[in-house]
């Protein structure tokens, strides 16, 4: 396992330079920029990604007020999407300064200046006290980190007796294995990804209880997809901000995971763990 500050600086590298950060703002707009719940094959990625928002938000039973800490928050689509729907107050947790930069006037330009905090940070180390939140949230952030047994036990650390720890993550197949999956780990920088069967026994070892498990490997699939779409059938407007050779870096790296998921090597899912009270 890769040690978690290097894993985090490369992370910080990829998603502050300037052609990530023009990539995500044009095809996703800058907003939620996680895999989606696709009700069909053609369906907006935009709407799919709200739908996953909505849907780990159903699975969470906290009051108007509650604080939940946002872990890979990235450009904050999540955590404006709490505050006006669920009236949360949300902590962003994220090692991209340049993501930081724009999550923040997108809070701003919403209004929520209170109801929203952005912080640089690793989800290995969260600059928070022991119990200082309700709930963490992540999406699809956690293969980035080198120490994933250590992010579950800093989860477990900053959340409240009683607390939830939710969050998706694309992983390997519990039966894959991680030689297969070379292509994608040579494009992500990391030599392994975890799977279900990883985090339900990290759960464990960190003394957390298993709420739900949600897997949707299909969702993968079609999610990596139908972004490897919009990007080929938008290259020529993309191309007018994103180097040629992040976009055809991309169109591959896309299509691994398309490949990956086909033949059943990869998995993404809904975990949902508790910290006992």
């Amino acid at each position: 396992m890769e040690n978690h500050k290097q894993a985090s600086a490369v992370a910080e590298d990829y998603y502050d330079s300037d052609d990530a950060v023009r990539f995500y703002l044009d095809v996703w707009g800058g907003e939620d920029i996680h895999v989606g719940l696709y009700k069909s094959e053609d369906e907006a990625i935009r709407d799919a990604s709200i739908r996953t928002v909505e849907t780990i938000a159903d699975m969470l039973d906290l009051p108007k007020g509650a604080h939940v800490v946002d872990l890979g928050a990235g450009y904050g689509g999540g955590a404006r999407w709490m505050v006006r729907n669920r009236g949360w107050k949300v902590t962003c947790v994220n090692i991209a300064d340049k993501q930081n930069e724009i999550n923040r006037q997108l809070n701003a330009n919403a209004g929520f200046h209170d109801e929203i905090e952005v912080i640089h940070g690793s989800f290995n180390e969260v600059p928070a006290e022991d119990g200082a939140f309700d709930a963490m949230w992540s999406q699809d952030s956690f293969l980035h980190g080198g120490d994933r047994q250590g992010i579950i036990e800093e989860c477990a650390r900053i959340v409240k007796p009683g607390g939830d720890i939710i969050f998706t993550d694309p992983m390997k197949a519990d039966d894959a294995d991680d030689g297969e999956l070379q292509p994608i780990l040579n494009r992500i920088r990391l030599s392994s990804l975890a799977s279900v069967a990883f985090y339900r026994e990290a759960a464990k070892k960190a003394g957390l209880v298993e709420v739900d498990v949600r897997e949707y490997p299909d969702q993968l699939g079609r999610h990596y997809g139908r972004v490897r779409e919009e990007l080929i059938k938008d290259r020529e407007n993309i191309e007018k901000t994103v180097s040629t050779e992040y976009i055809d870096n991309m169109i591959e790296g896309l299509g691994h995971w398309v490949d990956g998921a086909a033949t059943g090597k990869l998995n993404w899912g809904i975990l949902h763990f508790r910290k006992p009270e």
